[in-house]
């Protein structure tokens, strides 16, 4: 078994909010950034599927940034994750999803079941004395949830932040009111904000946030908690010398840290590479095509007809080809360009035309269920995919209604889900050496 108990004890703070929309992205990113610039070795974790606060949380802390979610990840992987980074941590922080109470488990089922205050970030933008009631409403609705400190975000001048302080109770306390910056803002695109590598002087920016919040009062470290979990088992190395090569550039680069490491416990050597510029895979004996954004370089990826025909060689070879989202998107054989109308000629290792859909296809926690375990993850995608392709099956929404088709083809399984590859190793090997373990 070779598990064991561990404990840790750390400052720690549950960074949520009333809904999206009111910061607590780049309130946790510039909090992370400035306790990082004070020395101190700083742990964030975001809450839920989401790939791309991550990568920006990831460069404030300077430190690996790990989803946590009560069911995509399970509470004994959340327990140990905290507890493990209490063992060195001078602080942790973890980014809610969406409002506090969302979502099945949501924001406040985690902080209660880990012992870990939430500290609300409120847009203070366009109210004044209904700050404290939002304050209020958020303590309140739940008995077992701590709630003592509260920040207003985007205040307009002294008064205003005054206002917000004297409309709170007397048991919640404005921990600090941060004033409208261009520190904090950020670009998005339709899946959520740009990915960190793409935002010119990032790092300048999240130090001006940081200063920002150290004007504003916000360098103290929040209350000290104990963190305590059992350690996992060691995987099964069940991929064991099976080499996968793994795409990841500006169009594939929606990967969970866990899901490679999950891989390299298992016994695989991973070799990473970018589909756009590369002429060539490297030579492996699996091919893991994650999410991304590839309808902002279709072009780019029908231009480069080298790795077309690499990935169209390793298929008809009948080595493994895993999918995901963008990856999917990829597989088929054309993509019509969300710019200009263009159609743009893809791998074509499975039937089918994608096009951008004017809002939001999919959202949720879904999972695939199969003899070798259930897959948990989710789906979020704004295309829209037509193919005369039958599904070999289907994922489940967690409220149990049908999900996300699964496509085979050959050696290439492809679907619009993400999976979170620790919730089910044996499948996760099925899926990279093709066949039953």
């Amino acid at each position: 078994m070779n598990t064991q108990t561990i404990t840790g004890t750390t400052a720690a703070a549950m960074i949520t909010a009333p809904g999206s929309g009111h910061g607590k992205s780049m309130v946790t990113a510039a909090l992370a950034r400035l306790h990082k610039n004070e020395g101190r070795n700083v742990r964030v974790f975001k809450h839920g599927p989401d790939y791309l606060d991550p990568m920006v949380l990831e460069r404030a802390s300077g430190n690996p940034v790990y989803q946590v979610h009560g069911w995509m990840t399970g509470m004994d992987e959340v327990r140990w994750r905290l507890a493990e980074a209490a063992q060195t941590a001078d602080l942790i922080l973890v980014e809610g999803s969406m409002g506090l109470f969302d979502g099945d488990p949501s924001t406040a089922d985690m902080a209660v079941a880990c012992g870990i205050p939430a500290l609300p970030v409120i847009g203070a933008n366009a109210m004044g004395q209904t700050f404290g009631a939002i304050a209020l409403g958020l303590a309140r609705y739940r008995d077992d949830l701590e709630v003592k400190e509260v920040i207003a975000n985007r205040t307009g001048s002294g008064y205003h932040a005054h206002l917000c302080r004297e409309s709170l109770p007397e048991d919640i306390s404005l921990l600090g009111a941060i004033p409208r910056n261009e520190a904090f803002d950020i670009p998005d695109r339709h899946l959520g904000i740009v990915q960190a590598d793409e935002i010119t002087d990032l790092d300048e920016q999240l130090d001006a946030a940081a200063e920002v919040l150290k004007e504003a009062g916000l360098d103290q470290l929040p209350a000290q908690v104990t963190l305590e979990a059992t350690t996992p088992e060691q995987p099964p190395r069940l991929l064991e010398g099976t080499t996968i090569a793994i795409a990841k550039d500006a169009a594939f680069a929606f990967i969970y840290r866990a899901n490679t490491e999950l891989l390299e416990a298992m016994g695989a050597p991973l070799k990473f590479f970018s589909p756009l510029t590369d002429k060539e895979l490297p030579n492996a004996d699996a091919l893991w095509l994650p999410g991304g954004y590839p309808e902002l370089h279709g072009q780019t990826i029908a231009d480069n007809k080298e790795m077309k025909a690499a990935i169209q060689a390793h298929h008809q070879a009948g080595k493994p080809i895993y999918a995901e989202c963008g990856g999917l998107m990829a597989c088929t054989e054309t993509m019509i360009d969300p710019e200009d109308g263009t159609e743009h000629s893809l791998y074509a290792l499975m039937p089918g035309k994608v096009s951008m859909a004017p809002k939001l296809k999919a959202l949720g926690i879904q999972s695939l269920n199969t003899d070798n375990g259930e897959l948990r993850g989710h789906t979020f995608h704004h295309s829209e995919l037509e193919t005369e392709r039958e599904p070999a099956m289907r994922t489940t929404k967690k409220n149990g209604s049908e999900g996300e088709r699964v496509f085979k083809q050959g050696s290439l399984t492809a679907s619009y889900f993400h999976g979170y590859f620790p919730t089910a190793p044996k499948l996760v090997a099925e899926l990279f050496k093709g066949q039953e373990q």
